[in-house]
């Protein structure tokens, strides 16, 4: 068989979009998995257990949405698991303790995440500081402001608070909770803001290039800031799944959720380097995270921390297939740029003489001849 050449290589890669490998790759790694328990335990493949993995990781699934846009544009955000236990000890103490409404509470938590992830932006662009050093000092301020509000867990027994945690959405006899509607509404508005919206076309030229965004005259210092100021509002929302799920507020909740997030992130596809990236890419990550709890659950034989031993490998492997990917690409690119020089470049038409009116003077011919 005779071996492609450098156009014919071309060509093909054109046709085939090698960004989507890594969602494709995941979405066939969900399948596989589901696929596995369904063969290997007795209950495994039943709708129930399949809406579970929604139920159980919606307020995952939206803090991680906010970890998406800003991997995407380049940066990271390791306070958003802070921000969701302060965000369960406020609500906590406000609903319990002062008997604030839930309505009255909720509003209020969702703007200090938002202003807080604003902050954090700010510092991050107009200081020049490294995102990573921002967040992480963010995770360590969110989390001592949770002891100093209370050092026990406080349980939510308001009805109001409790009846809307517990409500039960039917399904085909089967059931989700409030938390998955949430979890999926935001999703579909990320899709929409990511893929469909200018904000979300300067936040992947942004992580891109950030330098060709500002030539170009993109806001990128006001989109970074917001891209910030969204995942703590996506953090805070979080926070408050999070308390439905949990109907209670404490400074040890969501320890590790920072690393969850990132983790489900990258699992979806999402290129650390910035510029690339999928929100339903995420979603597969969630769920893949997800599986690998059911399964070990249904196994009742492994630790619980085989889930952290396997997500850990899982991000190895596909921190490794990026970098594989980017290679690649940087050599596609070479070979257009060699086939572009390699193409001989047509002779210029002709231009018609002018008529000459004397030393320094030409008739020039009319536009349109």
């Amino acid at each position: 068989m005779k071996p492609l050449n450098s156009t014919e290589r071309f060509s093909l890669g054109r046709l085939f979009d090698a960004r989507l490998l890594p969602l494709l790759i995941t979405l066939a790694l969900f399948l596989l998995m589901f696929g596995y328990g369904s063969v290997a335990y007795r209950g495994f493949f039943s709708l129930q257990v399949f809406l579970n993995l929604f139920i159980d990781n919606a307020f995952l699934l939206i803090v991680a949405v906010g970890m998406t846009f800003v991997v995407i544009s380049g940066g990271i955000d390791l306070s958003v698991g802070g921000v969701v236990a302060v965000t369960t000890m406020i609500s906590a103490t406000l609903i319990q303790n002062h008997h604030l409404s839930l309505w009255v509470v909720t509003p209020l938590v969702l703007g200090m995440g938002a202003l807080f992830g604003a902050f954090q932006g700010v510092l991050i662009q107009y200081f020049r500081l490294q995102p990573f050093i921002v967040t992480l000092g963010g995770l360590f301020l969110t989390r001592g402001l949770c002891f100093l509000i209370n050092i026990e867990s406080i349980t939510i027994t308001d009805p109001v608070y409790t009846s809307l945690a517990e409500y039960r959405f039917a399904i085909f006899g089967c059931f989700v909770s409030a938390n998955v509607v949430i979890a999926l509404v935001v999703f579909a508005v990320a899709i929409w803001l990511a893929h469909y919206s200018t904000f979300g076309r300067v936040i992947y030229a942004i992580g891109g290039n950030e330098r060709s965004a500002m030539l170009m005259g993109l806001p990128v210092a006001r989109t970074k800031v917001l891209v910030y100021t969204l995942s703590g509002f996506c953090a805070a929302l979080g926070g408050v799944t999070f308390t439905f799920y949990m109907l209670s507020g404490y400074g040890l909740h969501a320890q590790g959720m920072e690393l969850d997030a990132l983790a489900a992130t990258v699992i979806g596809g999402t290129l650390l380097t910035g510029g690339v990236g999928y929100i339903t890419g995420t979603l597969f990550g969630v769920m893949i995270l997800g599986v690998i709890q059911t399964l070990i659950t249904f196994d009742g034989t492994l630790s619980s921390w085989w889930t952290r031993i396997a997500i850990g490998a899982l991000l190895c492997i596909f921190c490794v297939m990026q970098r594989l990917l980017e290679r690649h690409s940087t050599g596609k690119k070479r070979d257009s740029i060699g086939h572009q020089k390699g193409v001989k470049a047509a002779p210029p038409a002709r231009q018609p003489e002018a008529a000459s009116l004397g030393p320094n003077l030409t008739l020039e011919q009319p536009h349109g001849v």
